[in-house]
């Protein structure tokens, strides 16, 4: 199963393209952006708190250390690339068991 979102970035890694909403009630995956998943955040978008709180959001949620998430693109945008040191085959498996319709 492919997702618009995700690609791999060699054989243990992969790239996440997110798009987010900062000041959120909670933060949740809530559907697809742009071919992004869109994630709504209770952090606020300043000195970097929403970044913060994304990154450790998706470990948590992935079940990985927060160490193994990192920024690529997008520190002060909407629209985020997060490189993920997992296979691509478990992030889609994640991606899977969110419940969200898939993305056309």
């Amino acid at each position: 199963m492919t997702w618009p979102c995700l690609r791999a970035a060699g054989a243990q890694a992969c790239v996440l393209d997110i798009s987010v909403s900062p000041n959120g009630r909670r933060t949740a995956a809530e559907g697809w952006h742009d071919g992004a998943l869109r994630v709504r955040l209770a952090a606020p978008p300043v000195d970097g708190k929403a970044n913060a709180a994304l990154l450790a959001w998706l470990a948590e949620a992935i079940g990985c250390p927060r160490r193994d998430v990192s920024l690529l693109r997008g520190d002060t945008a909407r629209r985020k690339q997060l490189r993920i040191e997992r296979p691509e085959a478990e992030l889609a498996a994640w991606l899977a068991k969110l419940g969200l319709p898939r993305p056309e």
